[in-house]
């Protein structure tokens, strides 16, 4: 399952960055995976400015995986700043986190996220649950027109 849209990984934990991307290749994902490792750099990557300035920005992320616990900008406030702006308001985003804090959960899910998902500890769990991201949200999912590509 491949398109030409990225997805983007905001992850600042390398150990888990390092199961995600083993999982999309276990889970024959072939899509192109952009890593930021902190809520500024997502947003630099979201709406080219910094270190991403000169990218394309007609070319979006097929959905964005978001760790909530980042250093510099927190994962809700991430969140938040892409729901405020018309670019990326209906970019699909899905939180995955160690976090089961309650408040985290309904704060994630008020500031607009599509899913959460607790990172689970157990590689062959995580496995299965990277492989269900993808086939639903590159395979199974309309993405809306009104999100540019």
């Amino acid at each position: 399952m491949a398109t030409d849209r990225p997805i983007l990984l905001v992850e600042d934990n390398p150990d888990d960055e390092a199961l995600a991307l083993r999982a999309f290749s276990k889970n024959r994902i072939a899509n192109p995976v952009v890593v930021t490792r902190d809520g500024v750099e997502a947003l630099d990557y979201l709406f080219c400015t910094g270190t991403h300035a000169s990218r394309d920005d007609t070319l979006m992320p097929a959905f964005v995986l978001l760790d909530l616990k980042l250093p510099r900008i927190d994962g809700l406030e991430v969140l938040r700043r892409i729901r405020a702006d018309e670019r990326t308001v209906l970019l699909p985003v899905v939180i995955l986190t160690t976090s089961k804090e309650p408040q985290d959960i309904s704060e994630a899910y008020r500031l607009g996220a599509n899913s959460y998902i607790r990172k689970p500890v157990d590689f062959e769990r995580f496995l299965h649950a990277v492989g269900q991201l993808g086939l639903y949200w590159l395979s199974l999912n309309e993405p809306s027109h009104l999100v540019p590509r």
